[in-house]
């Protein structure tokens, strides 16, 4: 079984496609077709950064990119692991990995994650639907790829009815520390960004993976520094592009919009679906007229970003009433009317926004082979508190305004 799964995957790779980062990528003919597929096309037209490009005007690279990257690295990633005795693979289930690699963001929304936090479909359910649809479920077919397997790899809460010895198997590899995705946008986004600290050395990291049934992949302790430089580039990745103030604030102020919006019934939840970044400005744009809330998206798209004007960090037990995005609209109006109070100014609360990251995690649960634990439990200096440390220093509430003034320093106390 196992050279059989290494001879497909070595095999009918004779479509190249050129990318920046890795060079030549090879497809068979059948997975090049996925990529010519309308839903995949689409992905062309949605930045993998959303705004970013206003702070660092490299980063226009895409979903589709990214995408493609991906396949890529899990592609080498099923190589190396058959090459060290991954005899479990069948020459279907390979095939059914690499498409969901390839296709695990189509069901994404426009512009980073602006969208995020609205009651929207999970991404991965509605790649999984994509997937399963036409063109898609039968392109997969020809590929020689079980559509409903690669659904299943894409979307976990997804019951697949054929391959399950092996999904458990490929979901880890999909999903984890130093899975595909990860590896590759950590290197594609630093590099169109024009910063360092994404940079990852992919060979090394594969030279020290071993195949495991039960837990995907597992290293060995020379492979400890890889992680700790994955960890550790994730939260500069977060602390300087990511999350910077600038990523936060259009973010913050689409999201403001939308959540206006649907909840006044100006738009359905079915119209946020399967956009690009355009189509998402256009829908806002069309009815502006009607819904001055959208002058925002206007005031985004032409690069009129709201100012920070307050920063702090948050507080799990005193900010959790600021979690639910719906309920940060009570508290933005509270704000205005605070500093209306001691300033005698003149603050409108839609000139306010309360920005609140969502959590963001730092996956360590790697198992060390020769050292017979965990990564957190090992050699390793990122024990669980460091790990914890990162996450409470990148979230930050920030408060963005309009117009740029200063807060008294009793009120933020209070918020």
């Amino acid at each position: 079984m196992e050279d059989l799964a290494l001879s497909v995957l070595q095999h009918d790779f004779t479509v190249p496609v050129r990318d920046p980062l890795w060079g030549h990528i090879y497809l068979t003919p059948g997975l090049f077709s996925l990529t010519e597929s309308a839903p995949f096309i689409r992905l062309y037209r949605i930045y993998q950064l959303g705004p970013a490009y206003y702070t660092y005007p490299g980063a226009t690279h895409t979903r589709a990119s990214h995408s493609i990257g991906v396949y890529h690295l899990a592609r080498r990633l099923l190589i190396n692991l058959c090459e060290k005795g991954a005899s479990w693979l069948s020459p279907t289930g390979v095939l059914s990995f690499l498409s969901a690699a390839l296709l695990h963001d189509l069901g994404h929304f426009p512009y980073t994650h602006s969208l995020k936090e609205l009651a929207l479909e999970d991404h991965e359910k509605l790649s999984a639907k994509l997937i399963l649809s036409e063109p898609l479920k039968k392109l997969i077919g020809k590929a020689g790829a079980d559509p409903e397997l690669t659904a299943a790899i894409v979307d976990k809460s997804n019951k697949n009815a054929h391959g399950e010895a092996e999904l458990e198997f490929y979901r880890q590899l999909l999903s984890g520390v130093l899975d595909p995705d990860k590896l590759d946008y950590l290197n594609r986004d630093a590099r169109y960004c024009g910063v360092p600290y994404g940079a990852q050395d992919v060979d090394f990291i594969y030279s020290r993976l071993h195949p495991s049934r039960e837990r995907g992949i597992e290293i060995d302790s020379r492979g400890i520094p890889s992680v700790e430089s994955v960890l550790f580039s994730k939260y500069l990745m977060y602390r300087t592009v990511y999350w910077h103030r600038q990523v936060r604030s259009a973010t913050a102020m689409i999201k403001k919009a939308l959540l206006a919006a649907l909840e006044q019934q100006i738009i359905s939840v079915e119209e946020l679906y399967n956009l690009d970044d355009q189509g998402l400005f256009s829908l806002m744009s069309a009815k502006q007229k009607n819904f001055p809330d959208f002058s925002l998206a206007e005031k985004v798209r032409e690069g009129r970003l709201y100012t920070e004007i307050a920063s702090f960090f948050f507080d799990e037990q005193k900010h959790r009433a600021l979690l639910p995005l719906k309920n940060r609209k009570e508290h933005e109006l509270k704000l205005a009317e605070e500093i209306n109070r001691a300033t005698s100014g003149k603050i409108n609360a839609d000139s306010i926004i309360i920005d609140v990251p969502e959590p963001v995690s730092f996956e360590t649960d790697l198992f060390v082979r020769d050292e017979n634990c965990t990564f957190g439990e090992s050699s390793s200096a990122f024990k669980k508190n460091a790990v914890e440390d990162f996450v409470r220093s990148l979230r930050k509430i920030r408060i963005f305004s309009e117009k740029s003034f200063e807060i008294p320093l009793n009120i933020l106390q209070n918020l």
